[in-house]
């Protein structure tokens, strides 16, 4: 598929994450811009990427087939209500922002023009191109318009598609906060550790490259991760000592608590951003 011209509005992390998976993927700079209101990030952007930068979203969009919208969710009405107005009818656009339905971003960008809009939650592992990204497109989205979001989220990980736009709360749950659950493993573990004797730099780095380790095996291998777990569960040896001891706790009633938690407050958030 040749290169859309891309306009990134707003110029931060998971932005230039994406810029910086685009160039990898060969995309050229010339394809690709960003706005920015602050002077020093649009020169940074600029001497890392190669591309244009502009102080002004209207300026960035004008000849873009695609605008991604990465400005943070609470400032999101404000920079829609001023692009409306000079948004082309065939223009794709791509938020990345949490808790912006596709309905909030049709509303704030005219009512009057139906827009193909394409939300997604990508996961901060994103930054080093180890991210997964639920995409949802409305009905105004064509067929190769998805292509160019899937590819646009793939530049940083894995894109999947959604049949609902409500299944967004459970992306967010499952992926876009998950990180925080594993780092909080990590953590436990790593004190655990420690307690045990042994020194804190050791714990954590047995911890982290035993993390890696799994969830390398388990994203390479061609059998559930349940089934992983039981290959290394001898009958009365250590680890089932130890995975005994999480399902006493009530392990896995406890993280569909906190998933249930996470998505619940996902929607929550989008109502109230959404007003």
């Amino acid at each position: 598929m040749s290169s859309p011209r891309i306009a990134f509005i707003g110029g931060g992390n998971m932005a230039a994450s994406l810029i910086g998976g685009l160039r990898a993927q060969g995309i050229p700079a010339s394809a690709i811009c960003a706005s920015d209101p602050g002077a020093e990030r649009r020169k940074e952007l600029e001497s890392t990427y190669g591309i244009d930068t502009f102080a002004e979203n209207t300026q960035a969009i004008a000849s873009a087939e695609v605008i991604v919208l990465a400005v943070k969710p609470q400032v999101m009405q404000t920079v829609c209500r001023d692009l409306a107005a000079h948004l082309q009818t065939d223009q794709l656009i791509v938020s990345i922002a949490a808790g912006i339905s596709c309905a909030s971003l049709q509303s704030w960008l005219g009512e009057q023009t139906p827009r193909a809009i394409v939300r997604c939650m990508p996961n901060t592992p994103s930054l080093l191109r180890q991210g997964v990204s639920g995409l949802f497109a409305n009905g105004e989205v064509s067929d190769r318009q998805k292509q160019q979001a899937e590819q646009l989220l793939s530049a940083v990980g894995v894109a999947l598609w959604l049949d609902q736009e409500a299944l967004i709360d459970a992306v967010t749950a499952v992926s876009g906060s998950g990180p925080a659950y594993f780092f909080l493993m990590i953590e436990a573990m790593t004190a655990a550790g420690e307690r045990l004797g042994l020194p804190r730099n050791t714990a954590a780095q047995l911890t982290m490259q035993t993390a890696l380790g799994a969830a390398r095996m388990a994203c390479e291998s061609d059998v559930e991760a349940a089934e992983l777990r039981r290959r290394v569960t001898s009958p009365n040896g250590t680890t089932e000592a130890a995975i005994k001891a999480f399902q006493a706790g009530g392990f896995e009633t406890l993280v569909t608590q906190a998933m249930n938690a996470a998505a619940q407050r996902s929607a929550e958030l989008a109502e109230q951003l959404g007003n």
